[in-house]
């Protein structure tokens, strides 16, 4: 009995063997490729700057440019979601990385506005990547593990960072035109090692007897707009912060462009590859608790970052006194760091709700929030433009952002807070209602 059992043991300890490895290769290489999506997706926000000034551009204009082609990565994120669902994520992932890769290519040779706008579009796919490696990566992991896979790969966002390392080193030294030439190579190249270290598992599949419509009526569930709206913060407001810092500081604080994007990656930075630590914590204490915390904490950055640099005089017994009261630039990317934190722990624990409340339906549900959050950093800039050219105020882009959060503090409160805090009151007295 024990020759016949011990072969079939050792089978088994081999095949759980070769799918860990599999999966961690999974994470690993979907990540790099995500890295290198996210990366490409925040282009405009470095080549935008010498762009505009190429083109004349207004702030709303520059922040249509910007935001173009986050608006095709979000409007593809549902579908992406569904199709991840029915035929698996790599595939539908390295169709889509190679699908980029002439848009790329041809931004190098844009000369008018209208040709950044349409190629802007083409190259936004990239963005869609996001929706693709989440369901992908997170079925090769068991639930407890999964807040922090998809946190690892969601760390992906740091090609924000990437970018503004690199991005600004091609400009400076060959022009900006050599930075989508660049990209193109290293697209193409990522895909070729995702294709080589990615895996297939059949199991992970949506059976073909559940219909897209069938896919789609989680969408209904309310949870599902609240969390779109967490994300719209957490995702949206980290896109469209990582696409305007760099020509904040140079506006702002009249710094170079390589300074200035520096200064941008120690908010693009640790808003990307504290993701992991976001899903691992999100893990450990809930997926409510993270979120709770993380609204509170860009509720009080955004408030101080909100006040524009300003100078008030009063009148003294000694004659009138001016003082100014401001951010100088060392206090704002100490604040920008820290918001980069929390927003980092936000998109992680959004993503630890949806694997804890439609398991069975990753694909479609972190879809319509993806979808929620890209829309998010796609309006955002755009109004970004259009609140300075009404006010003249740069910081004004804070203080919408501010309101944002209130909006998402308050209906957190009611939904969640109120009602846990009700629940919890409500079983602590029942048991004197059945003694």
């Amino acid at each position: 009995m024990s020759t016949a059992t011990l072969p079939a043991a050792g089978k088994a300890s081999g095949a759980a063997a070769t799918a860990t490895g599999q999966a961690w290769s999974v994470l690993a290489v979907s990540t790099l490729a995500f890295t290198v999506c996210f990366m490409v997706w925040m282009m405009f926000g470095v080549i935008g700057i010498p762009i505009k000034k190429m083109l004349n551009l207004n702030a709303t204009e520059f922040g249509l440019l910007t935001a173009t082609p986050v608006l095709t990565g979000s409007l593809i994120r549902v579908p992406l979601g569904i199709w991840t669902d029915r035929f698996g994520g790599r595939i539908v992932m390295a169709v889509l990385m190679a699908a980029t890769v002439p848009a790329i290519f041809l931004m190098a040779y844009a000369t008018a506005y209208w040709h950044f706008l349409v190629i802007g579009l083409f190259v936004g796919l990239a963005g869609g990547s996001f929706s693709v490696g989440t369901p992908y990566v997170a079925r090769w992991f068991p639930k407890k593990q999964q807040g922090f896979a998809m946190g690892v790969y969601g760390a992906g966002n740091s090609g924000a960072a990437v970018n503004k390392f690199v991005a600004p080193v091609i400009l400076v030294a060959l022009g900006w035109t050599a930075v989508p030439t660049v990209y193109a190579a290293v697209m193409l190249g990522t895909l070729v090692l995702f294709w080589m270290f990615s895996y297939s598992n059949p199991q992970h599949l949506v059976p073909h007897t559940v219909s897209f419509r069938d896919q789609l009526k989680a969408l209904k569930d309310p949870k599902v707009l609240r969390y779109c709206q967490y994300y719209s913060i957490v995702f949206g407001g980290y896109v469209a912060l990582s696409l305007w810092m760099v020509q904040y500081y140079v506006g702002e604080f009249g710094l170079d462009i390589r300074v200035a994007a520096l200064l941008a990656a120690c908010f693009s930075l640790p808003g990307g590859v504290l993701r992991a630590i976001g899903g691992w914590l999100s893990d450990k204490y809930g997926a409510h608790s993270m979120t709770w915390w993380v609204m509170w904490v860009s509720w009080i950055c955004l408030f101080l970052l909100s006040y524009p640099q300003a100078d008030f005089t009063i009148v003294t017994v000694n004659g009138p006194k001016t003082f100014h009261v401001g951010l100088n630039v060392y206090t704002f990317t100490a604040l920008m760091f820290i918001l980069g934190i929390a927003w980092a722990f936000g998109k992680a624990s959004v993503f630890k709700y949806i694997s804890d409340d439609f398991p069975k339906n990753i694909g479609a549900i972190s879809g319509i929030v993806g979808l929620a959050g890209g829309l998010g950093g796609f309006l955002l800039p755009i109004m970004f433009g259009a609140l300075m050219d009404l006010t003249g105020i740069r910081s004004s882009a804070f203080m919408l952002m501010y309101g944002v959060v209130w909006v998402s503090l308050i209906w957190m409160y009611y939904t969640e807070v109120r009602k846990t805090q009700v629940m919890g009151s409500h079983a602590a007295a029942s048991p004197s209602f059945t003694n």
